[in-house]
């Protein structure tokens, strides 16, 4: 730096030690603060603009729920309906298909209907009786058919003691 002239790297500074100084920087700052009416009125619409726009979604956002909702609750509505006629339609179609004539070619045996019958009227202990009123206990030696002769023996053994708990 040259003490003479104030130049430091070909910059040229001026030298002064006063209050003066320090009052100008502040007032520098002030006048880039300080923004035009135009901008500050600008700024002032935009926000209140923003605002409108975040009430109007805030405002669409929760009748989009309340939507949602009510669909929601129509939809599960429909699908009850829909089950409880699939339940009773599968009720109908099951007491024709198993009146039919040679169900018990299907499948059908008096047990399983007795065993629906029996459904509400359950005693404790009973419970492997009416599994075993179920079971066909007639050893058939089929050699297409799986060896199911040791379950057989587990349930007759079941039936006749049942487990105690």
């Amino acid at each position: 730096m040259d003490a003479v002239d104030g130049v430091v790297n070909g910059d040229v500074y001026q030298e002064s030690n006063g209050p003066t100084d320090c009052y100008a920087a502040i007032s520098q700052v002030d006048r880039l603060q300080s923004e035009p009416e135009s901008i500050r009125k600008w700024r002032e619409e935009q926000k209140e603009r923003l605002e409108q726009l975040d009430a109007n979604s805030r405002k669409q956002e929760a009748e989009w729920k309340e939507k949602a909702i009510k669909e929601l609750e129509e939809w599960y509505a429909r699908q009850d309906e829909k089950l409880e006629k699939t339940k009773a339609s599968n009720r109908v179609a099951d007491e024709a298909f198993y009146k039919q004539p040679f169900a018990d070619v299907i499948g059908y045996v008096a047990a399983e209907e007795a065993f629906v019958n029996d459904a509400e009227e359950v005693f404790p202990g009973t419970e492997w009786e009416r599994v075993a009123q179920l079971c066909d206990f007639n050893p058939k030696s089929s050699k297409q058919a799986k060896d199911v002769s040791r379950m057989r023996s587990v349930l007759i053994s079941l039936k006749q003691a049942p487990l105690v708990r």
